[in-house]
C-alpha cells in the first residue's frame, strides 16, 4: 500500500513520534504539496489541508483509494465519499492515538494506515472539532477569561495546567502552537451549538492586535 503524506517538517516529526529508530517506514513518501503527489496513489494523507473547495477538487482529482485530511472544522458531508478526516493541529499527532471520522467502509483501511506509524485510531462521531480539540479549545478559552479577570499570569496558568493535568503544554502555549485564529474558528463554529463556546474577548483582542 503506497502512502503519500503531504506535510511540513514539524508535523512529519510528530507523525513519526512512535516510530523507533530500528523501524523502516516502507511505501511511505513525504511531500510538501498536493502538486507533488502522483495520481492513483493508494492513500493520500494531507496534514496541511485547508478545507477549501479548490483543495478538495485537487485531492479528489488524484483518484486515490483513500484520502485522509486534516479537517477539524468541516464534516464528512462536505467531503467526497472516499475522504476521512483527522485533526493534525500542532501537538496532536505526538500522541499514539489519532481521532478520526470515516465512512464505515474505509475504517479498517484507515486503521492499517496508521499502524504503519505505530498509532491507533479512535473513531468518533462526525462532529466539528472531534473530542480532544473541543476540550483543548475550551480550556484555552477559559484560560483567557481567567487572564482577563487578572486571576493569574499566563506563565502561572501554563505551569499549573502542565503540573496538574500532565498536559504537554499550558493553555497559552497551546494557543501559540495551534494558532489563535484556528482556535477562534473552532470556537465560533461550536458557538452555534452552545453559547458557552463564545470566544473570550481577550483572545479576540490578541488575534486582532
Amino acid at each position: 500500500m503506497q502512502i503519500t503524506v503531504i506535510t511540513s517538517p514539524a508535523l512529519k516529526q510528530e507523525l513519526l513520534q512512535q516510530v523507533t529508530g530500528e523501524q523502516i517506514i516502507t511505501g511511505v513518501q513525504f511531500v510538501a504539496a498536493v502538486s507533488e503527489v502522483q495520481p492513483h496513489t493508494a492513500v493520500v494523507i494531507d496534514l496541511l489541508f485547508n478545507g477549501s473547495e479548490e483543495e478538495i477538487k485537487r485531492l479528489h482529482a488524484l483518484q486515490a483509494g483513500l484520502v485522509i485530511v486534516h479537517a477539524p472544522l468541516i464534516t464528512l458531508q462536505q467531503l467526497p465519499e472516499n475522504f476521512a478526516r483527522i485533526n493534525s493541529w500542532p501537538g496532536f499527532l505526538q500522541r499514539n492515538l489519532v481521532e478520526a471520522a470515516a465512512p464505515v467502509s474505509f475504517q479498517t483501511q484507515l486503521e492499517q494506515v496508521f499502524q504503519r506509524f505505530n498509532k491507533k485510531v479512535s473513531f468518533t462521531a462526525d462532529v466539528i472539532g472531534f473530542i480532544s480539540a473541543r476540550v483543548v479549545a475550551t480550556i484555552i478559552n477559559e484560560a483567557y477569561l481567567s487572564l482577563a479577570e487578572e486571576l493569574s499570569t499566563k506563565e502561572a496558568i501554563d505551569t499549573a495546567m502542565k503540573m496538574g493535568t500532565n498536559y504537554p503544554y499550558g493553555p497559552f502555549e497551546w494557543a501559540d502552537k495551534i494558532g489563535k485564529e484556528e482556535l477562534a474558528g473552532l470556537l465560533n463554529s461550536l458557538t452555534q451549538e452552545k453559547k458557552r463556546y463564545t470566544v473570550a474577548p481577550l483572545l479576540v483582542q490578541e488575534i486582532n492586535a
